[in-house]
Formats: structure tokens, sequence, C-alpha cells
């Protein structure tokens, strides 16, 4: 790998070519932390690299552990997220159903000629279970 190192203003750049062993160093790291290469090389090059506090692999212990009670919550909480989708499809229907009933309703009271009471609030309601 060519790494070519430029000023921000001026002339004048350095080149290098990077040992395999190197090369593959930098990419475990990517992999590992998740980080592009360039930014290794930067942080490299700048020495902003910092020593951890504590043990390291204690710290990469507890990760693993977390992670694991994050698959283990996810577990159980996916069928709560079913159950509840499938409880939103039921209000949506019943919301339809209703709106029909609603509509029924006012047109016998139409034909009976009876005092039409418009409910503002239960058709606000329905229109949020169709939402």
């Amino acid at each position: 790998m060519k790494v070519i190192i430029k000023p921000k203003r001026g002339f004048g750049k350095i080149e290098t070519e990077l040992d395999e062993s190197v090369i593959t160093k930098i990419k475990e790291l990517g992999r590992r932390y998740q980080v592009s290469e360039e930014k290794i090389l930067e942080i490299i090059f700048s020495g902003e690299f910092k020593n951890p506090k504590g043990n390291v692999k204690e710290l990469e212990e507890t990760v693993e552990e977390l992670k694991k009670k994050v698959g283990s919550l996810e577990k159980e909480w996916a069928p709560l997220r079913y159950k509840a989708y499938g409880v939103s499809e039921d209000n949506k229907i019943l919301a339809i159903e209703l709106s029909g009933l609603l509509a029924e309703n006012l047109q016998l009271k139409r034909f009976l000629r009876k005092k039409i009471e418009r409910n503002v609030e239960l058709r606000k309601l329905i229109q949020y279970y169709l939402r």
C-alpha cells in the first residue's frame, strides 16, 4: 500500500510504501473497531491514539455480555411487537365497522325523519384508529 502525505498548504509531499504485515494489521484494526483504514492511518500519524484505562480484556468481555443481553431482550420484544401489530390491525377493522354502523344509523334516522346528532368525539376516535 502506498501512502502519500500532503500538507494542507504549500508544496511537498511524503510518499512511502507500507509493509504487508502493517497493511494486514491496519485492516484487522479497521474490521475490529469498524473504522476506515484512512482514519487509522490518520490516528497513527497524528498520535491521537490513547492508551486504554483499565483492562481491555475485561471491557471486551463486558461488551460481549451486554450484546448477549441485547439479544435476549430482542427475543422478548419481538413477540410483543407482533402482538401489538395484531391489536392495532384489529382496532382498524373495528373502527371501519363502527364507521359503517354510524353511517347506517345516520341513514336510518334520515329515513325515519328523526333528529340527527353528530358525535364529533367519536369521529375523532375512529380517525385515530384508522391512521
